[in-house]
């Protein structure tokens, strides 16, 4: 029978393999290898009805990036509440925003009502049309594919939604953390710290990225076995998906309706 100890050597050993298996991405991306030693503008996209901890996780992992500087964009400059009323307050307006070298877009219930939104779109769309860096955690990858920018590309995100990225003409991958060129793609929620560490890896060195992972003592360790749908009890898995379900429908639609605006 598995352990925690077991369960927990498996999950860092996860985590282990997928910093090593960056290493081909990291030496075929100029994109990264340009930014290895220069100052870094990282900029993160909030909005209404997020998911606090895709912004929050990471953050803890690119604020202590060295010689960095993080901006958080809101559309219109003014705090939002994420979808369980956290207030989190912004620094500048999407009007203000720049072309980052890291553009981080979370995802959450919220991320319905910017699928359609021009200006979230245009921000991504000059962010991997200037070759930059996009890190999508969780459901930000379905707004990353209303933009248009997953066509072609590897992609995850939340366990929910994952078989609505062909809609946006992406390949699906079962990972926690996926790479693709300049873009990175994490899988629900928690799974954004493991996306930043890899970032920091790629962006700093695995070093860099280790300290990082020490200083905020990352080593999960979870009391059960229910973080997948491939290891939930059947009953829990059944409970949350009926949860999701309205959600579910409504982002099935709308990425029916992109893939045709799309011509996927």
């Amino acid at each position: 029978m598995s352990t925690r100890r077991d369960f927990t050597k498996g999950a860092l050993a996860s985590l282990a393999a997928v910093i090593a298996a960056s290493a081909p991405a990291r030496a075929a991306t100029a994109a990264f290898d340009s930014l290895r030693e220069k100052p870094l503008r990282i900029g993160v996209l909030i909005f209404e009805r997020m998911d606090q901890i895709d912004f929050t996780g990471p953050f803890a992992v690119l604020s202590r990036l060295p010689s960095s500087s993080l901006a958080v964009l809101s559309k219109d400059g003014r705090p939002i509440r994420d979808h369980k009323g956290l207030r989190l307050t912004p620094d500048l307006a999407l009007k203000d925003a720049e072309t980052y070298d890291v553009l981080q877009i979370p995802g959450g219930p919220g991320q319905e009502a910017l699928m359609e939104d021009e200006a979230v779109l245009s921000l991504i769309r000059r962010q991997m049309d200037a070759q930059r860096v996009l890190f999508s955690v969780c459901t930000g990858a379905l707004i990353c594919g209303a933009a248009g920018v997953l066509r072609g590309r590897q992609a995850t995100t939340h366990w929910s939604a994952f078989d609505l990225l062909p809609f946006f003409g992406a390949k699906p991958v079962r990972s926690r953390v996926v790479v693709d060129g300049p873009l990175i793609t994490a899988a629900g929620v928690t799974a954004g710290i493991d996306g930043a560490l890899n970032l920091a890896a790629l962006l700093r060195g695995e070093a860099v990225a280790q300290q990082i992972q020490l200083d905020i003592q990352y080593a999960p360790d979870p009391p059960f076995y229910s973080g997948e749908p491939q290891t939930a009890p059947r009953e829990v898995l059944e409970a949350v998906r009926g949860r999701y379900e309205p959600l579910t429908n409504a982002r099935r639609a709308t990425a029916k309706r992109i893939a045709t605006k799309l011509g996927v």
